[in-house]
């Protein structure tokens, strides 16, 4: 015994240190088909039941939630093209015209039982039923060997829970803030110079580029909150869920905002060409003002993402405090920007759109309107939950898990967790 621990070991320390999700995917979904495989050698007719682990392999995916829905559509699919396989046996059998015929069918079925993405799984078992010469037979192990593969990747689910991706998804959304600051350093380094159209609008284009990188940060965030969703491991996955939710949210606010602020600049670089964007100290209080923005940006992030207690307190007190030394630099170009009018005033709208522009996204950050915005959202998403399952609310509210416990979570300065 002592021998066997020992060999064990390295793989066991192997598995510590890599314990990232999609490492731990890997090695769930090798498990489960291999168990899979092993079981269907005993129970289905087949020499060599491939279906099995197949199915076991589609089955375990990232996340319970997508294993139940998708094991469950999955036999769906067999069983429907096994169905039409052996109607069309008993009517037709093979040749190149009931094959067509075979696969309109098959296709047309697929799309009446609703198994989205497993449509074509529909044709392909009614095409290997029917193409052999004991359609019973095959048929009967396809369907054996379907349950089997989704009945033990819903059980390695269940026993070995599927990784929490909510990790993967604050690093993305904390990589989409930096690429936020970094860019709103470049326009303020611009504004306080004297930029050429072109490069003010190729900050712009930079600026509409964002919305690719919000696609993928919302495809991560998808992902985690799917992990989420019946996942044991996890308490207050709604929580969870919110927090990041609407902190995707506000950083999409923040990204048009600083789009619509990109394009005010180009505008006003075209009007006032050759001549600078703004005064010398007018330009270099835009500077420093769309630096403290950037840098309240990253920190916002910081804090949506931030799981500890105490790391959120700290991160809650720098975004205060950016924000609070942003909203007085904001209050300095203002007045600056006013005495410019009393003398010279061109291009005004420009500069009122700016503050405007400015104070939306300081608005945005501000905790106070954070916490609002997130029990609006708890309330929200529990009101859907009370109304879809009843049964199932009030079972939580016997076990004591209410929403009160949500709000006093989130209640003092919107701590993220």
């Amino acid at each position: 015994m002592r021998e066997v621990s020992q060999r064990a070991a390295p793989f066991v320390r192997f598995l510590q240190r890599h314990r990232e999700p999609a490492v731990v995917q890997a090695f769930r979904s090798a498990a489960a088909a291999t168990l899979a495989y092993v079981v269907a050698l005993r129970l289905s007719p087949e020499a060599a039941p491939l279906t099995a682990p197949l199915t076991a392999l589609l089955v375990v995916q990232v996340t319970l939630f997508a294993t139940l829905t998708n094991g469950i559509r999955r036999v769906n699919s067999v069983v429907a093209g096994v169905l039409v396989a052996i109607a069309f046996s008993q009517l037709v059998g093979l040749t190149w015209w009931s094959l067509a015929l075979l696969i309109v069918a098959s296709l047309a079925v697929g799309n009446l039982v609703r198994v989205d993405e497993y449509v074509p799984e529909v044709a392909i078992s009614a095409m290997l039923v029917l193409g052999v010469t004991t359609v019973g037979d095959t048929a009967w192990a396809r369907i054996v060997e379907t349950l089997i593969g989704a009945v033990v990747g819903l059980a390695v689910n269940l026993l070995l829970p599927p990784p929490v991706w909510i990790e993967e998804a604050g690093e993305s959304i904390e990589g989409l803030a930096r690429r936020l600051r970094r860019l709103m350093l470049r326009i303020g380094e611009e504004a306080a110079g004297r930029p050429a159209p072109e490069e003010a609008a190729a900050r712009l284009h930079e600026a509409r580029r964002l919305d690719h990188d919000i696609v993928e940060v919302d495809a991560a965030l998808r992902q985690a909150e799917d992990s989420l969703r019946l996942n044991p491991r996890v308490r207050e996955g709604l929580l969870h869920r919110v927090v990041l939710r609407t902190g995707l949210d506000t950083l999409e606010i923040c990204t048009v905002v600083l789009r619509v602020l990109a394009r005010t600049l180009t505008d006003l670089a075209k009007e006032r060409e050759p001549e600078p964007l703004f005064p010398k100290e007018t330009g270099e209080v835009v500077e420093r003002l769309l630096s403290e923005i950037a840098n309240a940006v990253v920190s916002f992030a910081v804090l949506v993402t931030t799981h500890v207690s105490l790391n959120a307190d700290a991160a809650e007190a720098r975004l205060t405090a950016e924000l609070r030394q942003a909203a007085a630099t904001r209050d300095k170009l203002a007045q600056l920007l006013l005495e410019r009018l009393q003398h010279d005033a061109r291009q005004w709208q420009l500069h009122g759109a700016l503050l405007t522009e400015v104070n939306r996204m300081l608005d945005e950050l501000d905790t106070e309107h954070r916490s609002r915005r997130l029990l609006e959202e708890l309330d929200r998403v529990s009101s859907e939950q009370r109304a879809r399952m009843p049964r199932l609310t009030r079972l939580r509210e016997r076990l004591g898990i209410q929403e009160e416990l949500w709000r006093n979570r989130t209640g003092i300065g919107g701590r993220s967790l």
